[in-house]
C-alpha cells in the first residue's frame, strides 16, 4: 500500500479525500503524522498556497506529500472571494458568515456564474508537481441542504439543479474539483510507477 501524507489539518477535506482515493492508497494528514503545525496561507495565488503547506511539511523530512489549496470563484466578483475563500468575512469568519457576506454581495445581481477550484501541489522525489480540478455552476439565491462544509449550500453545479449540500459525498465526490485535481494525481502516480 502506497502511503501519502496530505499536508492539512482539515477534517473535512482528509474525510473527502479518503473516500475518492483508489485501493492502493493511505493518506495520512498532519495530525495524524504526528505534526502540530499551523501553516499560514500567504500566497497570492491557489499554487503558491498548496507549495507553502506542502513544503512546510516537506522540511520536516518527509517524503510524497501533497497540500491543496480550495476556493470559490464568483464571475462578478472577480474571480472573489478565490484565495480568500475560507476568510472572506475577516480572519477568523465562521464558514456562514463567508457565505452570508457572499449572499449580500450578490443580492439582485443576475449574473451568478462561478467555479470552485483546487489545486494539489504533490512532492515527490525532490520534484514539485501540480494538478488542477475546476468545477463549473452558479452561485444560489439561498442556502440550500445540510451536507458538505464551506460554500456547499449555495454552489450549484452545471448541469445540476441542486447545491453540493443537497448532494450525497458519493455524488458530490465523483464530480468535485477535488476529485478532479485528486484523479490527475492519482494517474499521474500510476504512470510514475510503470516507468
Amino acid at each position: 500500500m502506497r502511503e501519502l501524507l496530505f499536508c492539512s489539518n482539515n477534517i473535512h477535506k482528509t474525510e473527502e479525500i479518503r473516500k475518492m482515493l483508489p485501493s492502493g492508497y493511505r493518506i495520512s494528514s498532519l495530525k495524524e503524522a504526528g505534526i502540530f503545525t499551523d501553516i499560514p496561507e500567504t500566497g497570492e495565488t491557489f499554487e503558491e498556497n498548496a507549495l507553502i503547506k506542502a513544503s512546510a511539511v516537506k522540511s520536516n523530512n518527509h517524503s510524497g506529500c501533497f497540500a491543496d489549496d480550495s476556493g470559490l470563484c464568483v464571475e462578478y466578483l472577480d474571480d472573489a472571494p478565490g484565495v480568500h475563500s475560507a476568510r472572506y468575512a475577516g480572519e477568523h469568519a465562521t464558514d456562514d458568515e463567508n457565505r452570508s457576506k457572499l449572499l449580500n454581495e450578490l443580492k439582485d445581481i443576475s449574473n451568478r456564474r462561478a467555479y470552485f477550484i483546487t489545486v494539489i501541489c504533490l512532492l515527490m522525489d525532490e520534484n514539485v508537481y501540480y494538478f488542477e480540478g475546476r468545477i463549473y455552476g452558479r452561485i444560489a439565491t439561498e442556502e440550500k441542504g445540510f451536507g458538505g462544509f464551506g460554500y456547499d449550500c449555495i454552489f450549484i453545479p452545471d448541469s445540476y439543479d441542486k447545491t453540493f449540500a443537497e448532494m450525497t459525498s458519493d455524488e458530490k465526490n465523483k464530480i468535485s474539483h477535488r476529485y478532479l485535481a485528486l484523479q490527475k494525481m492519482m494517474q499521474f502516480l500510476k504512470e510514475k510507477q510503470n516507468i
